[in-house]
């Protein structure tokens, strides 16, 4: 199985977003890709102030049936494709966005997720969503992520007990607001970003396969980086700062079998010791 893990730009133009990701899908195919990860806020681009979002610049909103999600799905054809937006949906007869994420194929839509945790002003301009739920796709079971989701462990661990064996993140991950590093390797958030990526992977013995946004959206300067790993934490493809594709081939089942024959995380937890694992977070 190949999979593909995007890193690009993607801003307010949804127009020009679906060229580009169409651009993207036809070399993802050309290469034999089986998935293919976009990054988060793929169409209508992510906040420009994570602190304080403007409410007359936010992204723009799209409802799942729309026009627009149609012609990726129209687009995917026989890949699975990941991609992050932000959605208008109706909840207790309330208009409310969520940041979100679809996977589709050209038979539809096969999963959505709903970004659950908000670093912080991002709660100004979304309301959070409050699963984690992996789902039935060609390339096997999968779940999803929203980049701040994955700081959290028990957010990967939900996916991972709910039977999934490739976990897709999809981030718009900037720099450090606060200590900003005048490389981007060197950044405080580039080397967490990293940390995450493996350590999601290693500690649930899956695969990650994680998408980042590129450039600059107005305060923002995102990191890149995206990257296939390994159910042992290894780092099979990788991309940097700038735009490209992180292409890897691997047998997900025989590896994520391979790696628990002896070690098996998932089989050996001992939840009733685990005095703080509450939804609170308190004894």
């Amino acid at each position: 199985m190949r999979l593909a893990a995007v890193a690009a730009h993607f801003g307010r133009d949804i127009d020009r977003s679906l060229e580009k990701m169409a651009g993207i899908v036809g070399d993802a195919r050309a290469s034999g890709a089986d998935l293919v990860v976009f990054p988060d806020a793929t169409l209508g681009g992510y906040l420009s102030d994570l602190r304080h979002p403007d409410a007359h610049a936010l992204p723009p909103a799209l409802r799942q049936d729309s026009f627009e999600i149609g012609r990726v799905i129209a687009m995917a054809g026989d890949i699975v494709v990941c991609f992050g937006y932000t959605e208008e949906a109706v909840v207790d007869g309330e208009t409310v966005h969520f940041n979100a994420a679809l996977c589709v194929t050209g038979d539809g839509v096969l999963g959505r997720h709903r970004k659950v945790h908000q670093p912080a002003g991002e709660a100004l301009a979304y309301r959070a969503g409050d699963t984690f739920a992996a789902f039935d796709t060609p390339v096997g079971r999968l779940g999803m992520l929203i980049d701040y989701d994955k700081t959290f462990p028990e957010a990967a661990r939900s996916l991972a007990l709910d039977g999934a064996h490739v976990i897709a993140c999809l981030s718009a991950w900037p720099a450090s607001l606060t200590d900003r590093a005048s490389r981007l390797p060197q950044d405080r958030q580039s080397r967490l970003f990293d940390l995450y990526d493996s350590a999601r992977a290693a500690e649930n013995q899956i695969v990650w396969v994680s998408s980042n946004q590129t450039g600059v959206m107005g305060g923002l300067r995102f990191l890149g980086q995206a990257k296939i790993v390994g159910p042992g934490g290894d780092v099979l493809a990788r991309t940097w700062s700038k735009g490209a594709l992180a292409v890897a081939e691997i047998d997900v089942e025989a590896e994520v079998a391979r790696s628990r024959r002896i070690l098996h995380h998932l089989a050996e937890l001992t939840p009733a010791s685990y005095r703080g694992a509450t939804a609170q977070g308190t004894p």
